[in-house]
């Protein structure tokens, strides 16, 4: 326990990724097997069902600590996490024990089928071996979720740089069918579980934002324009029969799109298409906020894919019938999939080539960019026609061209502290607008200020502060700003009944009085003005 609470002390005090992975790199090189297995599964969600409720680990700790229900929510609403307050609500152990993390694990799971009272006098004699930042552990092993600011892609390049092992396989491996007692760390490194040849994905090559006029591109006739579409970049890979989807995340998303393996699987072809899953309906692509209701599920149901049809705009082909073609020109590998569809006669609103879009001169561009939105497009893409398919960003090649973003003042009506080197500032703040004469939340930011500006706000949030929530500060409706973001949706899911699509901060109003932000009916008159629904 003191090495995998070491771990998590090394990985919470930075924000650095290459920090975060010399921790698990060390952890890797140096742990019990069994533990390294169950630092994987904690770190992916695959963690046992809670052993002790969580009203029984407060009760136990108020009756130890000698305190007040009153005093211990109090407590708990100025840490914000229970396991942490419980942690530090407890006195001092009276003796230490050093268990491996995979022994409490164990011990852990044969506790959910004894009787409480065998569960405190666990709970209670763990309590007392441990120090302060062990038992926040402790408690999180019980029934917290670890958000410590270790992505499954930073874990899985702690493992490559490990093991040397391919990153990609890693990640189909460790999120495929397993748990900490159905193999060994070497099995689960190895891929022993999966089939990783037929699904083994590229990685995607990506665009800089445009950065010269269009007239220095050269020749309009070697670039391909397409539009720019907002939903899930990913690889369609198709091998011997069985159909695989990768998220740009690095994630295999197989299961969450049923009906795009379904089309897939009518090829005859075997092939590794990059496109973007979308939400699709009556031939017109959704907004990514329709997307997001089929994002993360474990179970798709009939009425669901009915509600929100996912389809996918093919932008290129990778690999045909076994033969990588990456290093192949666009204009050969487009033709390549204009052949393929044709051969194919795939014939689907839900499953196409991604339009190539006309024009005669460069000026054309602006306008038909301006115009993107009215069909939930982002803006432009250009792409020089003799470009091979690199291996990330290859400044010059691929461009994209974003639509100019959408803006609206708010006020800022709470505030909270960050983390690591920020966690002494406020830095996440809620904006409102007006409805009526109240006002109502619209967005959360964290980026767009300078320190400078973070400084200044965060000694008047101590000076304005009006209630508490935790870590959160109510303030006074002041400081206004003005919000920029990509997209717009209404949302029932939200209060204000709207909900903005990659809210930033723009710049600080401070010529602007809290009088005259914009109004929620403002707000959703952007929706009308800027799509259509």
């Amino acid at each position: 326990m003191k090495q995998f609470s070491e771990l998590i002390s090394a990985v919470e005090i930075t924000n650095k990724t290459n920090a975060k992975i010399e921790a698990l790199v060390n952890y890797f090189s140096t742990a019990h097997n069994k533990d390294k297995l169950w630092l994987i599964a904690l770190f992916t969600g695959k963690r046992p069902k809670r052993p002790v409720k969580t009203t029984l680990l407060k009760d136990w700790c108020m009756e130890i600590a000698q305190l007040p229900e009153w005093l211990f929510l109090e407590s708990y609403s100025t840490v914000g996490d229970l396991g942490e307050t419980i942690s530090l609500l407890l006195p001092e152990p009276e003796y230490q024990q050093d268990k491996a993390l995979h022994e409490f694990m164990e011990e852990l799971h044969e506790l959910k089928s004894t009787s409480d009272e065998d569960k405190k006098n666990y709970i209670l004699k763990t309590w007392n071996s441990l120090e302060a930042q062990e038992r926040f552990i402790f408690n999180k092993l019980i029934g917290g979720s670890f958000r410590i600011g270790v992505s499954k892609k930073t874990l899985v390049n702690a493992l490559a740089k490990f093991s040397g092992i391919d990153s990609n396989q890693l990640m189909h491996s460790i999120i495929g069918n397993w748990t900490p007692d159905s193999i060994t760390f070497d099995d689960l490194l190895s891929g022993e579980h999966i089939n990783y040849d037929n699904s083994k994905p590229y990685p995607f090559c990506l665009a800089y934002s445009l950065e010269k006029n269009l007239e220095d591109l050269g020749p309009l006739e070697d670039w391909q324009v397409e539009y720019k579409w907002d939903g899930i970049r990913g690889q369609i890979v198709k091998r011997n029969k069985e159909v695989f989807i990768w998220s740009r995340g690095e994630e295999l998303v197989t299961e969450q799109f049923p009906e795009l393996v379904e089309i897939v699987s009518q090829f005859k072809d075997d092939f590794v298409l990059d496109g973007e899953i979308l939400a699709i309906k009556d031939q017109a692509v959704l907004l990514f906020n329709d997307l997001q209701k089929r994002l993360n599920r474990k179970n798709v149901t009939k009425q669901l894919m009915e509600e929100v049809p996912v389809g996918f705009y093919v932008y290129d082909i990778l690999e045909f019938n076994g033969k990588d073609i990456r290093e192949t020109a666009l204009r050969e590998r487009r033709q390549t999939l204009e052949d393929l569809f044709k051969t194919e006669a795939i014939n689907s609103d839900y499953f196409k080539l991604s339009q190539r879009i006309s024009f005669k001169h460069w000026k054309e561009l602006d306008a038909i960019r301006n115009e993107a939105r009215q069909f939930n497009s982002e803006g432009l893409m250009l792409k020089q026609k003799a470009s091979p398919y690199h291996v990330g960003r290859k400044k010059g090649d691929w461009w994209k061209w974003k639509v100019d973003p959408l803006t609206i003042d708010a006020v800022m009506i709470y505030a909270q502290k960050g983390s690591g080197r920020r966690s002494s500032k406020y830095t996440d703040y809620t904006f409102a607008v007006k409805k009526d004469d109240q006002l109502v939340t619209v967005a959360k930011a964290y980026s767009g200020l300078t320190n400078e500006e973070i400084t200044e706000i965060s000694r008047w949030v101590n000076k304005n502060a009006i209630e508490k929530f935790g870590p959160v500060r109510t303030v006074k409706p002041e400081l206004v700003f003005e919000i920029a973001f990509e997209g717009i949706a209404l949302s029932n899911r939200h209060k204000s009944g709207v909900a903005l699509r990659f809210p930033r901060i723009k710049r600080w109003r401070k010529d602007k009085p809290a009088s005259e932000i914009d109004t929620i009916e403002s707000v959703k008159a952007l929706i009308g003005s800027y799509f259509l629904m």
